[in-house]
């Protein structure tokens, strides 16, 4: 897609975490004419210059070469984090999903195709100093997410050699909050024993500091942000985004006035696996080995070929999230359906 007026773009996952905030800023880009959102069930919220289609990815029946005839580029972002339990169904929904995302682009000869990868994708790297685009994207085997964002690297991969028609670019953002996502990431990642009101740094006297645990974010407007410059310019491949600085639990305890007190990676993991076996966290043990792994990542590129600056600093982003915890923040959409604290 060039930077012309009249752009047509269709939004897979459009009514997510990223979706959401994806579509206001191309609704309002004036370089933009329409906005195709896909999204399983159709939402009541409609900003301007959006229509909205029905679509399951998971579904072989989904026409999606129809749906994007005509666009001037395609926006991947749906992904499905949940059932934790069962690999399978979300291979189906994220990895065939997604290549049957990757199929109709071409058969609708849609020229630009931008999708959502992750600091997830990346194989294990330093936490003491940044890495480019240039390292190995072959996640961490035992993380069903990190396994899924790998494999369609590779899918990619394959997918660039065989159209090079098709401008790629691959977004590759740290972990990514706002605060109309909370309810959604609550139930995602905290389940249903996590209270939201409880989510005050007064409440915590005391920080666990887990070996490894050092971690990017990035506020999930300024991720839209960088989608917008991807396809106003003429950028191909991978793109690193995250807020500086890093997360760590000396990060955490300055903001919240709690003292970090050393966990072993053990002691962490073992609690996390009860939790998981008992069904009473969704968020795998897996995903934290994951996490303790992941490589902190330079985003020089996103600044120097898109000219992108995130506007919220990891504090900021944390400090947002939190409020939207405390008061059950949401948007108008299924995913993203609030719950009123008590």
């Amino acid at each position: 897609m060039s930077s012309a007026t009249g752009s047509k773009i269709v939004v897979t996952g459009a009514t997510g975490n990223v979706g959401t905030s994806v579509v206001r800023r191309l609704s309002e880009d004036p370089d933009v004419a329409s906005v195709r959102g896909l999204a399983r069930r159709i939402p009541d919220w409609s900003p301007r210059k959006t229509d909205w289609t029905a679509v399951d990815l998971a579904s072989e029946r989904s026409d999606l070469a129809a749906v994007f005839q005509g666009a001037d580029a395609v926006v991947h972002l749906a992904w499905a984090f949940q059932p934790t339990h069962d690999p399978a169904a979300t291979w189906r929904t994220n990895v065939l999903g997604s290549l049957r995302v990757f199929e109709a682009v071409a058969a609708a000869q849609v020229p630009v195709l931008v999708h959502a990868s992750s600091v997830g994708a990346y194989s294990p790297g330093p936490k003491d100093r940044p890495v480019d685009e240039s390292w190995p994207t072959h996640g961490w085997p035992d993380a069903a997410y990190c396994r899924e964002k790998a494999y369609l690297e590779r899918a990619l991969d394959v997918f660039e050699r065989d159209r090079p028609q098709t401008r790629v670019v691959r977004m590759r953002p740290a972990f990514l909050f706002k605060r109309e996502s909370a309810s959604e990431q609550r139930r995602i990642f905290g389940g249903r024993f996590l209270p939201g009101p409880l989510a005050r740094p007064e409440l915590l006297p005391f920080l666990p500091d887990v070996p490894g645990l050092r971690m990017q974010t990035l506020h999930t407007d300024d991720a839209a942000e960088a989608y917008r410059l991807a396809l106003r310019s003429e950028v191909r491949g991978p793109f690193n985004l995250a807020a500086e600085p890093a997360v760590d639990a000396k990060l955490l305890g300055e903001m919240f006035g709690a003292q970090p007190v050393r966990l072993p990676r053990t002691a962490a993991r073992t609690a996390i696996a009860a939790a998981w076996n008992l069904h009473l966290l969704p968020a795998s043990p897996h995903l934290f080995d994951a996490v303790l792994r992941l490589p902190l990542m330079d985003c020089t590129r996103a600044r120097v070929e898109l000219g992108w600056r995130p506007e919220h600093t990891a504090p900021e982003v944390l400090e947002e999230f939190l409020f939207g915890l405390r008061e059950g923040a949401g948007d108008p959409t299924d995913p993203l359906q609030g719950r009123k604290a008590s």
